[in-house]
């Protein structure tokens, strides 16, 4: 790992390194992702805080869902002049988890934010067919409502849902 292109590693890879304990793990996830699962031994930087945080000595590993966070994160590094000894995993964590290997949970981490998105939009739909039946009519706009909101989100990137839901209590996780 001594040189300035991007070095990417496998899975398999990843763990070989980490069970020899040559290199250091940092997850560029948010906390709350990390406490839902994450590479035994890794470190939890958020991309966010990754150019002025501290950083491990040694062959250094960036890890994230799936992969485009950390490249992020070797390229910020890189602005730093820290351009040797990078690599990131290959994937992610959604490959790390196909290729079955192990990952630590926080016992007690929320749900990731898009299943409580998707529980809240489809609680909120059920709920406006429902009210329109026993209620009102008018009740069915509750679920266009909802089903705009959802194409919006898909189409530009920002869910107005998950942001209200990642701020709420439950979510706040402290590493």
């Amino acid at each position: 790992m001594t040189t300035t292109t991007t070095l990417r590693l496998s899975p398999h890879e990843l763990d070989e390194q980490r069970r020899s304990g040559r290199i250091s793990i940092v997850d560029v996830r948010e906390p709350m992702e990390f406490v839902g699962g994450h590479i035994p031994g890794s470190r939890n930087i958020p991309l966010s805080l990754l150019k002025d945080a501290p950083i491990p000595d040694g062959p250094l590993v960036l890890v994230c869902q799936s992969g485009a966070r950390s490249e992020r994160g070797v390229s910020a590094l890189r602005q730093r002049g820290l351009a040797v000894g990078i690599a990131d995993l290959e994937g992610g964590i959604i490959a790390w988890q196909g290729a079955q290997l192990p990952l630590e949970k926080r016992k007690g981490a929320p749900l990731p934010l898009m299943r409580q998105v998707q529980i809240v939009a489809g609680g909120l739909v059920l709920l406006g067919v429902i009210l329109s039946q026993a209620a009102a009519p008018g009740w069915i706009w509750l679920s266009g409502f909802v089903g705009a909101g959802m194409m919006f989100a898909g189409i530009s990137g920002f869910c107005g849902m998950a942001r209200l839901l990642a701020v709420m209590p439950w979510n706040r996780v402290t590493l």
